[in-house]
């Protein structure tokens, strides 16, 4: 049985921290009460006979009103923001609504939904060295945003990659057909699937990613042996097939001589059971429909 090693992984060096932020509507309220206050003061100032004091009150106000509306921050339902201030890290905010954070915080829209990503159907060869034609559809979905954003470049691309090497390295590992003799890419789905998941699994986790789902979307011989290993496995199949017949034929043709000889119903001497036994092994073994010769004599005659 073939086994799959796979390459290890560096431990990450960021792990997800939950971030929930202010209330966004009770800051909305807040930051439109100090824009009110600041127009509020302009119209002081333009009234005032010194209006320097006013004015600098309504400059300050509607530079707060707008600090705090910039600090407002939706987070959608399938979606999360990773939250920096200086260059540091200081948490996800996963909870969906309207937030507040620290306005001159930068914050990365990260999609946490569930995603699909088809492989390119790749000319590979099996562990037979036949080349064979692959390709896989793998369920994966963010599940770690700040590995997602600090320990990988793209996490996107670094999963389109690694789902290529992975189906690679499976292919590479075990034969197109094994012919009942072991796990093959072509009759054992399930449990090559499975492996094909637990690998790519390993391989993406330092990039926050769990593999939901894994599925072979193609498998073929490479056109240029394809019509040789058809010819192969339509003989395989034939001779399958022949040895059943005869396996059933031996089985019958020892039932009925053994009923013949149980029940009495004629003395059989070993030169006429070795003819009764082609007889019957031509009947229940030929592909064609046999012509019966009725003996009109006796039994040796």
């Amino acid at each position: 049985m073939s086994t799959v090693t796979v390459p290890p992984t560096p431990e990450p060096q960021w792990r997800e921290r939950r971030k929930s932020g202010a209330p966004g509507l009770i800051m909305l309220a807040v930051a439109l009460v100090v824009i009110l206050l600041g127009l509020a003061q302009v119209g002081v100032a333009a009234q005032a006979d010194n209006p320097g004091r006013s004015t600098i009150a309504a400059v300050v106000l509607m530079l707060v009103g707008v600090l705090l509306l910039a600090g407002l921050t939706p987070v959608s339902p399938g979606q999360a923001r990773v939250v920096l201030l200086l260059g540091r890290y200081k948490g996800t905010m996963r909870e969906t609504g309207l937030r507040w954070v620290n306005p001159f915080s930068t914050r990365r829209r990260i999609s946490t939904r569930i995603r699909n990503h088809q492989t390119e159907v790749t000319k590979v060869n099996d562990a037979d060295g036949n080349p064979i034609e692959i390709a896989a559809v793998i369920v994966w979905q963010v599940t770690d945003t700040a590995r997602a954003v600090f320990e990988v470049d793209d996490f996107t691309e670094f999963v389109a990659i690694q789902a290529e090497t992975a189906v690679r390295h499976i292919a590479n590992s075990y034969p197109y057909d094994a012919h009942g003799t072991g796990l093959s890419l072509r009759d054992s789905a399930d449990e090559i699937t499975g492996r094909l998941v637990e690998e790519l699994g390993t391989r993406v986790e330092a990039a926050g990613v769990t593999v939901i789902e894994a599925r072979l979307s193609h498998l073929a011989y490479a056109p240029e042996i394809a019509q040789a290993m058809l010819r192969r496995q339509q003989a395989a199949a034939v001779v399958a097939a022949r040895t059943r017949i005869v396996e059933g034929a031996v089985g019958m043709v020892d039932m009925a001589l053994t009923r013949i000889s149980e029940e009495g119903i004629v003395e059989l001497d070993e030169e006429r059971k070795a003819a009764m036994v082609s007889n019957l092994l031509v009947v229940l073994c030929g592909d064609r429909d046999t012509q019966p010769v009725v003996n009109t004599g006796t039994l040796y005659h």
